[in-house]
């Protein structure tokens, strides 16, 4: 009988602690946490963009700006690093090429991209950065090097019919510095500088 008893008050003490533990893990916890999330609410809502009250992507994922089959459609805005997840910028299949760097028709496909930013920018193919001719392992990297989005600034500012100062301003202002001052390397988010371009107006033309 006394083992019956000794039991029944295991089993209940055991009850009691996953119930507590269910509470608090399970309710308590990710409260806390969601409640936290929101004094940074942009970042932890997924650092959204808003144009005319209506989402369009974030700022956290690469998006291709105008299309392949209009080549003309991607002059008014920056482009990206080229992406090779899904048919490109597809979030369900974010990954890299897996081409090693010996293997031919990887190196082809670089070729073939420096040509084609050498041609739509205006420059010898020797000054087209290695971030517009590779893609970035999660084919999902929204962000461009500095250098990427200077060359781009005459074409983007004469489609436009901005001056150029004012794109250079574009840029700085969606210009990141080294992540705590040291790591990696600055960078321009190429979604949200697109934003700030779709906000000033229709290109001319």
């Amino acid at each position: 009988m006394s083992r019956v008893l000794d039991l029944t008050r295991q089993s209940a003490a055991g009850l009691r602690l996953l119930v507590a533990l269910t509470v608090l893990l399970g309710l308590v916890y990710p409260a806390v946490l969601l409640g936290v999330g929101q004094l940074v609410p942009g970042r932890a809502n997924g650092s959204l963009i808003t144009l005319d009250g209506r989402t369009t992507g974030s700022s956290l994922i690469g998006q291709q700006f105008g299309t392949d089959d209009d080549p003309a459609s991607q002059l008014p805005w920056f482009q990206p690093r080229p992406s090779a997840a899904g048919t490109g910028y597809d979030p369900q299949s974010s990954g890299a090429s897996n081409l090693g760097p010996n293997n031919a028709d990887l190196v082809k496909t670089i070729e073939d991209r420096r040509a084609a930013v050498a041609s739509r920018e205006g420059v010898e193919p020797s000054a087209v950065p290695a971030d517009a001719v590779t893609a970035s392992g999660s084919g999902l990297d929204p962000d461009i090097s500095p250098a990427y989005a200077q060359l781009q600034v005459a074409r983007v500012a004469r489609e436009r019919g901005l001056p150029v100062a004012q794109v250079e301003q574009l840029v700085e202002q969606n210009t990141h510095g080294r992540d705590l001052g040291f790591i990696g390397e600055p960078s321009v988010d190429v979604v949200t500088l697109n934003a700030d371009l779709a906000r000033l107006g229709s290109p001319q033309g």
